[in-house]
């Protein structure tokens, strides 16, 4: 994903987001020089900055000839991440409430989607997570494993090396596949392949007889990793 498809998810379209880039290294241009400078077509550019003005990302310059100016990125980005979150609670507060069980299997397709889907019920969890992934798979979800070790839950990990994360209990072992399982609370199961891009495909249920046959399966493979040799299966952390 390069910078400009980036700067789409912050509502500018390719165009804005363009002009938005060279304002940044410009500092303050007019139409004419943003023009000239990127190549977008004069009615265009000058709808594309007013869009920039309007959406928070340029301010207008009355001098003798009207320039635009950058909003510092961070400053942009933080805004726009702040009304999204007001966004959402007044949506939460307006909505009517919808029941959260899902009953049956889900299917979620694409390494983004999937991720999404065990960042959010890793922070939802309030007992305990068991997962097992590679390490690599295992470190996209760092931060909601280390919050989730930080508000009290049990996080056990069966993973390769390098990852090591304190407070975790966490089992070595050799991960070749892209298979990826977590089990939330005992009551949440995600299984799949968390391979790269459009290709991955995971399954989701809180069907109570799959997450069980997924807990067995869990704690035979660390009572495996246990009775290996210490050389070969790593250390428990």
């Amino acid at each position: 994903m390069d910078i400009i498809e980036k700067l789409t998810y912050f509502n500018l379209t390719r165009q804005e987001a363009t002009l938005y880039l060279t304002l940044l290294a410009e500092g303050r241009l007019t139409g004419y020089e943003a023009t000239k400078l990127t190549g977008i077509s004069r009615s265009n550019t000058y709808t594309a900055l007013a869009g920039l003005v309007e959406k928070g990302a340029a301010y207008v310059l009355e001098d003798k000839a009207t320039r635009y100016t950058p909003v510092p990125l961070d400053e942009f980005c933080e805004n726009r991440v702040r009304r999204l979150q007001e966004l959402k609670e007044e949506l939460l507060r307006e909505l009517p409430s919808t029941s959260q069980s899902v009953d049956g299997y889900i299917t979620i397709k694409g390494a983004t989607e999937i991720i999404n889907k065990l960042k959010n019920t890793i922070v939802k969890a309030k007992a305990r997570i068991y997962v097992s992934a590679t390490d690599s798979a295992i470190e996209a979800l760092r931060g909601e494993l280390t919050e989730a070790v930080g508000r009290g839950l049990k996080v056990v990990i069966i993973t390769g090396r390098p990852f090591v994360l304190e407070g975790a209990i966490i089992y070595y072992a050799h991960k070749p596949n892209s298979q990826i399982r977590l089990i939330a609370d005992s009551q949440e199961v995600l299984t799949g392949d968390l391979a790269d891009g459009s290709n991955s495909t995971c399954l989701y249920s809180s069907k109570q007889n799959l997450v069980d046959l997924f807990k067995d399966a869990l704690k035979n493979e660390i009572k495996l990793i246990e009775l290996l040799p210490e050389a070969e299966k790593g250390e428990k952390e």
